[in-house]
């Protein structure tokens, strides 16, 4: 017989609620009072007529980040099969993600399903593509930086800090010293290509990535990981001996896939927006300034 594990998962809102509880789990269970730092709430309205019986709200909350905020709440104490009916009453509109509490201790939380949308402060960390090589304009991240700005001239912050020629590894290693000055609230690796190429790239692919997942997690950061866009494999050159095709970029782009979903991370596909295009590619490998367009507006539909 296999025990059930036991889950933390911090509550605001109505899983707090006793009748709700009793409803989901058939009991009232085990709470202690908790925070999270770094949070703010906002309302949200809810169709889902099952969510709206059970708990009687059509309106419930939902985070979003704010610098010097908390949230209170509590730490619902749950099984393996209280976590699963947990998630069914969730709406779409929430994913569940792990969050770093006030305490310094970790749990779960359902966040924005959206994972830029609630963002304030974003660090994108990657390859010569977010970087925005071949754009005089700073590519499909200048773009989202100048959007996302906009809304909130004095809350709003993103920073660039890809450099050409990064892989997974290269970015484990540096990102951890560039967080902390610049406060983050979400951590976007744009997961680019080179790790199709490197010849240990996609082997070392889980430990990179859990690295990032810690790194992200100890700055109280939400994790996003962008994969690799589209190659035109007859046109791209070698870069230092590097060779990059289709079937193992899209080897790369299956494998964080299949990471992310088992961590609760969020994935954002970046393959299919310049799919088939090869006009939208300067080298087979770079976007032009009107391919970051389209991978700009692709990405800007997670921000709201």
């Amino acid at each position: 017989m296999i025990e059930s594990r036991p889950h933390t998962l911090f509550s605001f809102g109505t899983l707090l609620d006793e009748k709700v509880q009793k409803e989901l789990f058939g009991r009232a269970v085990p709470t202690s009072p908790a925070s999270l730092a770094g949070h703010t709430t906002r309302p949200i309205r809810i169709t889902d007529e099952s969510v709206i019986a059970t708990s009687g709200l059509d309106v419930h909350l939902t985070l979003e980040r704010r610098i010097g905020a908390a949230v209170e709440g509590a730490v619902l104490h749950l099984t393996d099969a209280d976590l699963a009916a947990a998630d069914d009453y969730e709406v779409d509109d929430y994913t569940r993600r792990r969050v770093r509490l006030s305490s310094g201790e970790t749990a779960w939380a359902y966040l924005d399903a959206n994972p830029l949308r609630p963002a304030e402060r974003i660090v994108i960390v990657g390859d010569s593509i977010a970087y925005g090589r071949c754009d005089p304009q700073g590519g499909w991240a200048a773009r989202l930086a100048a959007a996302h700005i906009a809304r909130n001239e004095s809350a709003h912050r993103v920073f660039n800090l890809a450099i050409p020629g990064s892989t997974l590894a290269d970015v484990s290693e540096q990102t951890p010293t560039l967080l902390a000055p610049r406060l983050p609230d979400t951590l976007l690796v744009a997961a680019g290509i080179n790790d199709s190429a490197a010849h240990d790239g996609l082997t070392l692919l889980t430990d990179n990535l859990g690295s990032l997942a810690s790194t992200a997690l100890r700055h109280n950061a939400r994790l996003v990981v962008a994969g690799p866009i589209w190659l035109d494999e007859e046109h791209t050159p070698d870069y230092e001996g590097l060779s990059f095709t289709r079937a193992r970029a899209l080897e790369l782009r299956a494998s964080l896939r299949a990471w992310c979903a088992a961590h609760h991370v969020d994935f954002v596909d970046m393959w299919e927006p310049l799919r088939e295009r090869p006009d939208l590619l300067v080298d087979g490998l770079h976007p032009s300034a009107e391919g970051h367009e389209v991978l700009y507006r692709h990405l800007s539909t997670l921000g709201g």
